[in-house]
């Protein structure tokens, strides 16, 4: 079975967590892609999504869903979205695709977190994936020397914008044994919007697809 067949896998096995009615949420990626394409085909039994990013708005209308602000849409029952790292705690590193504020402020509006990935995003220590921070432009350079002083190592991602029209620096080097605390300690620096550690909010589910069936955890 392929990495995209596991995500595939794990997509489809979310749709057993959608709700009869309401509205929900829908992350941004290449699994988040897989569960839209999915949920196609129950889509008579939502009212409608909020979107993560643009690209998912603009694929859940394709698709005949009706896509809905949040502060029209209120308190979610789900959130279904994707992660480039996940622990078996279900702490997250997300933002590879750059919507992780926009993902954190859905999560954050959401009852329940379903994160769906393939058996290789699952690690014992965040960290080998680059963590993904927004930042607002003009602050970028004094965000880096902050995260420079914690011991990463922030690269700007080259020509790459984010919905919210901030750049991303995604930082290397890091291993981390305390995802809250790293969590905090980030959001605390001025310029920053938000980081990539899905930590204090993580994933309530992980569903994980693998070569012999899809893994849940807890």
């Amino acid at each position: 079975m392929t990495q995209d067949e596991m995500k595939k896998a794990a997509a489809v096995a979310a749709l057993e967590c959608v709700p009869h009615g309401g509205i929900i949420g829908v992350g941004t990626g290449s699994t988040a892609n897989h569960f839209i394409d999915a949920l196609a085909t129950i889509k008579g039994r939502i009212d409608g999504a909020v979107a993560s990013s643009v690209a998912t708005a603009e694929r859940l209308t394709k698709h005949g869903i009706p896509v809905v602000d949040l502060n029209e849409a209120g308190d979610l029952a789900l959130y279904v979205d994707g992660a480039d790292e996940a622990t078996v705690h279900r702490a997250l590193i997300k933002g590879g695709g750059g919507a992780l504020t926009r993902e954190k402020i859905v999560a954050a509006a959401s009852r329940t977190f379903v994160c769906i990935a393939d058996e290789g995003k699952l690690v014992d220590v965040l960290g080998r994936f680059p963590l993904p921070v927004e930042v607002i432009p003009m602050a970028r350079s004094l965000v880096a020397r902050a995260i420079v002083a914690l011991g990463g190592e922030p690269v700007l991602r080259p020509g790459f914008q984010t919905d919210n029209g901030n750049v991303i620096l995604d930082v290397h080097g890091l291993k981390i044994l305390d995802p809250v605390a790293l969590e905090e300690r980030l959001n605390q620096i001025t310029g920053v919007v938000t980081n990539g550690l899905f930590a204090r909010r993580g994933a309530d589910v992980l569903l994980l697809g693998t070569a012999h069936g899809v893994r849940r955890l807890p």
